[in-house]
């Protein structure tokens, strides 16, 4: 059934009450390919909240890359995460509000103002009551590894997501830095305890995930470099609270590609010590903590330039993720490598808090309509949008949503 997108942002029920059907951007595993195609918009049946679930009336949805992988149905389908149901609604950050509660759920009630994390385990596993969420056997990223995300007229989450919708927000401005921002804070706030003083190396400053490494640091009173790909996003970076900034573009040699010559890795560590000696000269050291999500094309350089007994902090791998890299300046100088994955409920909880009293802001580039989540994700797939998207559903206009004065989001053209 065709779905008249004009309408998406009119429902004719109560909080409490939910449609039947509602309209969401699908993606079903036989039409796996190019975002353009693999996401159809359709007529769907709307979820109804189990035990300790909450159903939200999306007002916005925030777009990340995991969905573009769901798109192409690689490195792996998405189906294999929830082989139980044959469409995949994806969409892992989220402002709405509170539809109707399941059975069990007594902190939150219909009519509140909301943000979601994405992080989802069974209440069942015991490292979800005594170690760590993101230990349980369970875990999995809403919106990616299951269905019923943001990308549709209501979504279906566990109530243990949930979090106060910061007020001075927009519904757009609220939906978009959910799933980055909570990584890097646990990143850098727990996993390599950043402290006043410590000097932090960035790559991808000016992204989703470095905009806030960066505003983190300013905000505990570390010193950092971040790594750009133009002195445009460096300046970006600088206004964010950077020391200064690299121009990647300027160490063209750097890029770990796999398989090179002995000549070629001579060339290749001899920029990689060009750049650690261009960094030290900034921070007036090297850095105790690499912020890494680069993966194949950095590490090596992350490893060579991080101090001895500094830090190596990774969470993603978007240039590859079979590392290669000289190991002897790993254990001769006694580095760590960390990894880490998005964030648990309290991290989320504490750094949602620091979002609600304007000590850290939104980085946004541009809100779309809800037509366009496929376009979006296309955009993404093809390294041709310039900075984090939002996404309109059931709020009509940006700058919608805000209850109190305070600053808003940066409005910025950024990217990796």
């Amino acid at each position: 059934m065709a779905v008249d997108v004009s309408e998406v942002a009119k429902i004719d029920v109560e909080p409490g009450e939910l449609p039947r059907t509602m309209a969401a951007w699908v993606i079903r595993q036989e039409r796996e390919g190019e975002p353009t195609d693999a996401f159809q918009l359709e007529e769907i049946e709307c979820p109804e909240p189990g035990p300790f679930e909450v159903v939200i009336r999306t007002m916005a949805a925030g777009v990340n890359f995991n969905n573009v992988w769901a798109a192409l149905g690689k490195p792996v389908s998405v189906f294999r995460y929830h082989p139980n149901e044959d469409h995949h609604i994806g969409g892992s950050d989220a402002s709405g509000i509170v539809w109707k509660v399941g059975e069990g759920v007594t902190r939150w009630k219909p009519g509140d103002e909301v943000v979601a994390h994405c992080n989802q385990a069974s209440y069942e596993d015991p490292e979800v009551h005594g170690l760590d969420p993101l230990a349980a056997p369970s875990q999995q990223i809403w919106g990616y590894e299951t269905s019923w995300g943001s990308f549709a007229q209501f979504c279906k989450v566990q109530a243990q997501q949930l979090l106060p919708k910061p007020p001075q927000l927009s519904w757009d401005e609220a939906a978009s830095y959910g799933l980055t921002y909570f990584t890097a804070y646990r990143m850098l706030l727990d996993r390599a305890e950043l402290q006043a003083g410590h000097k932090v190396l960035i790559w991808g400053a000016a992204g989703g995930l470095g905009v806030f490494a960066v505003q983190l640091c300013k905000m505990t009173g570390a010193d950092c470099v971040g790594v750009v790909s133009s002195d445009e996003k460096g300046e970006l970076v600088k206004q964010l609270g950077a020391v200064d900034y690299v121009n990647r573009n300027e160490f063209s040699g750097l890029v770990k590609r796999g398989g090179e010559s002995p000549e070629e890795e001579k060339a290749r560590a001899k920029e990689q010590r060009r750049f650690a000696k261009h960094v030290s000269g900034i921070l007036g050291g090297p850095p105790e903590i690499v912020f890494e999500h680069v993966g194949k094309a950095t590490f090596p350089t992350s490893v060579y330039t991080v101090a001895t007994f500094g830090k190596v902090l990774i969470c993603g791998a978007t240039s590859g993720y079979d590392l290669d890299f000289d190991v002897r300046y790993l254990w001769m100088r006694q580095k760590e490598i960390l990894g880490s994955h998005f964030a648990n409920a309290y991290e989320a909880g504490r750094a949602n808090d620091l979002m609600a009293q304007g000590k850290i802001r939104p980085v946004l580039w541009k809100t779309l309509p809800f037509e366009d989540v496929a376009n979006a994700h296309q955009l993404l797939r093809d390294n041709k949008h310039l900075g984090k998207i939002a996404i309109l559903v059931g709020a009509e206009s940006e700058g919608e949503g805000r209850t109190a004065e305070g600053a808003g989001a940066i409005r910025a053209e950024v990217g990796a």
